[in-house]
């Protein structure tokens, strides 16, 4: 497993290494003796999520306040742009983002911590994406920012096209009246 500093020094970009051959291919895509050597970090996960999404949909900006998450996120089938954006005030990026296309071809996951916010963009047809977090849903901490808050102006790769949204992320707060992280 490959792990690299993104622009955000806490997120992590993961890349394992892929056995292939004209059968398919194998890799290990979680080994926490291994994470943990490489990135310094517990590894502890305690749940998994799977979502499956049409192209065009955007899901985020989510993130839980009260009882944040750290996620490692990866696509098995299909593409998204996977976007974490810093909310922890008193970082150096605080404020900042950072996106990355993760794909099954591509097979690169992205290490989340927590203090931040985090969304993605199917930009195939569908996506299934799957998540380890290292703290349980807690629906009464969860917020969300607007996806294309002004100030983060994050640079989603919509191609002129409205995203699909949920009635939630519709909603979304402006990052200037959002919970944050001290």
């Amino acid at each position: 497993m490959r792990i690299t500093s993104t622009a955000i020094a806490d997120l992590l970009l993961i890349e394992p290494r892929v056995f292939g051959d004209a059968r398919g291919f194998f890799f290990e895509s979680f080994n926490q003796r291994e994470f943990r050597q490489a990135s310094g970090l517990a590894g502890d996960f305690v749940q998994d999520n799977h979502s499956k999404s049409a192209r065009g949909v955007l899901r985020g900006l989510h993130y839980q306040i009260g009882r944040p998450q750290g996620k490692l996120v990866r696509v098995v089938a299909g593409e998204v742009f996977d976007v974490a954006v810093d909310l922890r005030r008193r970082s150096p990026t605080f404020g900042k983002w950072v996106g990355q296309v993760l794909s099954a071809d591509n097979k690169a996951q992205l290490w989340i911590p927590r203090g931040f916010a985090h969304g993605f963009l199917v930009l195939s047809e569908s996506a299934e994406f799957l998540y380890k977090t290292d703290d349980y849903w807690a629906p009464d901490h969860e917020r969300c920012i607007a996806w294309n808050d002004a100030t983060l102006a994050i640079d989603w790769p919509l191609h002129g096209q409205a995203p699909r949204l949920s009635a939630k992320d519709a909603q979304g707060v402006a990052f200037g009246s959002a919970e944050l992280f001290d």
